[in-house]
């Protein structure tokens, strides 16, 4: 099969480029052979060279092709060109070879005008054969039949349908030719097509994976290494009026690290093993992210309205992220003795997130991007199929998100996009 399809590509070009020149030169050269030393030989020569050049340009010029194969019995009846003899009237088989190269390369307009062409050739071709003149005889005479006018209406209704026939079968030979080659190519386009579709998927689930590592080592350590510095910096502020504050900051300072290696470590045993039932962080720790940012001095509050109602694990990781990363940029932006807001309120169809950060002093200076936290926070809502907005108001910096409840949403997203974003 791969190789009748390697071979209807030659054809395909071939009938393209040089096989239409290259058949009506031997067709010319054939004929003239054939008719060498006969009568005529120059009045018929005319003739076969104009069939020639109809061969030649069908594959590029199929209308002048065509045009040409009704021209010739047109001015053969007219007197112009030689007429068909008992020896050369098998040069009108060159219409089967333009149908074949018209069939497998014809588009557009050739394709509705072929069919009427190559009948009313056919009944033209047919004609001359069969009606004498006299300098010539016609069919009967060649085939040994009766010139009754019976005969003469058998032999031309005969003739018309034969040629006419030949006609149709080299032209569907050549549409069947270009169909299933047609075929081949779309199918080897849409094989194609679908390798590309792997790859493409491919590197977009290598993207993703990588933006999800991004989001995760962001939110294991930005909020850990802000409470951090946030703890350091008061410790060595303090150390000289009150020394005593050193020795609860380093212990601080302690705990928050290992808080941050374990998750760390739990990251990367979740990337490593792809275990997307191992425990994470869920609503319910909230409460020890508010008790750390009191430690540095934030003031910090956290407020629930409503019965809380379950939340699958994924939705249960994306809101702690968000309080948590919502935190740390109040931390990061607003200082140690900012003020912060909590609200969760589950009195609508799901969570509203409400997390409201003001600084202490004068608000500070616009920073010149948001970085990957607020992106990364956006996103995360997006997978639990909620949003996020954050924006700035006033002294104040919002960010609010809604999460639907688990037994409420419509289309739950995929478990294994929502834990590892």
């Amino acid at each position: 099969m791969q190789r009748t399809y390697k071979t209807l590509e030659w054809i395909a070009g071939g009938l393209r480029t040089w096989m239409p020149p290259a058949g009506g030169a031997i067709f010319l050269a054939l004929w003239i052979i054939a008719e060498a030393g006969r009568y005529a030989i120059l009045e018929k020569t005319v003739v076969f060279a104009i069939l020639a050049v109809a061969i030649a340009v069908a594959g590029w010029k199929p209308l002048i092709s065509l045009s040409l194969l009704l021209a010739v019995p047109l001015l053969q009846l007219l007197g112009i060109l030689y007429p068909p003899m008992e020896n050369s009237w098998p040069m009108y088989e060159a219409v089967a070879l333009v149908a074949f190269i018209i069939g497998f390369t014809g588009v557009g307009l050739v394709r509705r005008v072929v069919l009427p062409v190559g009948a009313a050739t056919s009944a033209l071709f047919a004609l001359l054969m069969v009606m004498p003149s006299p300098n010539r005889v016609g069919w009967a005479s060649w085939v040994g039949r009766g010139d009754t006018l019976h005969d003469f209406w058998v032999d031309l209704v005969t003739l018309s349908v034969g040629w006419f026939l030949l006609f149709v079968l080299l032209w569907t030979a050549g549409v069947a030719g270009r169909t299933i080659l047609r075929e081949r190519r779309t199918v080897t386009v849409l094989r194609d097509a679908e390798v590309r579709l792997v790859e493409t998927d491919f590197e977009l689930r290598l993207a993703e994976d990588r933006a999800r590592i991004s989001r995760d080592v962001h939110d294991a350590l930005a909020h850990s290494l802000a409470v951090i510095v946030s703890q350091a910096e008061g410790a060595v502020a303090l150390q000289g009026r009150k020394p005593e504050v050193v020795g609860d900051a380093l212990g601080s300072i302690a705990s928050v690290g290992r808080s941050a290696l374990t998750d760390v470590r739990s990251l990367v045993e979740r990337i490593h093993d792809q275990d997307l039932t191992s425990i994470a962080p869920r609503i319910d720790d909230v409460p020890e992210v508010i008790h750390r940012m009191r430690q540095v001095g934030m003031d910090a509050t956290l407020q629930v309205l409503g019965t809380p109602e379950p939340l699958s694990d994924p939705r249960e990781l994306a809101v702690f992220r968000i309080v948590q990363e919502s935190l740390t940029n109040a931390l990061k932006h607003a200082g140690s003795t900012a003020s912060a807001r909590v609200t969760l309120d589950w009195q609508g169809p799901g969570l509203a997130i409400l997390v409201v950060s003001r600084p202490s002093g004068e608000p500070p200076a616009p920073a010149a991007g948001r970085g990957i936290g607020i992106a990364g926070m956006k996103e995360r809502a997006r997978l639990a199929g909620g949003w996020l907005t954050a924006e700035a108001e006033g002294r104040d910096f919002l960010v609010t998100a809604f999460i639907p409840a688990s037994t409420r949403s419509p289309a739950e997203p995929e478990t294994e996009d929502l834990i590892d974003a």
